[in-house]
């Protein structure tokens, strides 16, 4: 396990770094937390150190959106906040996208926690101030 206090976005590039650096093989990371905490904005800096130009965005709406790495990987950015039931995560066909060789990023784990894989990164951001977070990786 590992901890980071973040004390505003200028600590962010470490923080996405410290995550990436901690995946081993795995492609899936679990994000919790509170409504506000930032999970969207760390995974925006995620994507960014993964290369990617494309704007990234929380898809509460579309569920899943879609970005490219540098390297050509896909980053899978799931957004679960609208579920309500697991299952609507199997009509989605989220373990097409699990399964894959794209990394995945998801929001609001919680909604779906059983249906994430048993290699699942897990990082919790709770908020201690407007500007300071404290984030376990697991």
């Amino acid at each position: 396990m590992r901890e980071i206090t973040v004390s505003g976005l200028g600590d962010l590039p470490e923080a996405a770094e410290e995550i990436l650096g901690a995946l081993d093989g795995r492609n899936v990371i679990a994000f919790f937390g509170t409504m506000g905490a930032g999970k969207t904005t760390l995974i925006r800096e995620i994507c960014d150190q993964l290369g990617s130009e494309d704007v990234v965005t929380s898809p509460t709406f579309a569920l899943v959106n879609r970005y490219n790495s540098a390297n050509g990987r896909p980053i899978f950015h799931f957004d679960f906040y609208r579920i309500e039931r697991p299952e609507e995560a199997f009509d989605m066909g989220y373990e097409e996208y699990f399964y894959s060789d794209g990394l995945c990023l998801v929001e609001w784990s919680e909604r779906i926690e059983e249906l994430l894989p048993d290699d699942v990164m897990k990082v919790e951001i709770e908020v201690l101030s407007p500007t300071k977070r404290h984030i376990t990786i697991d």
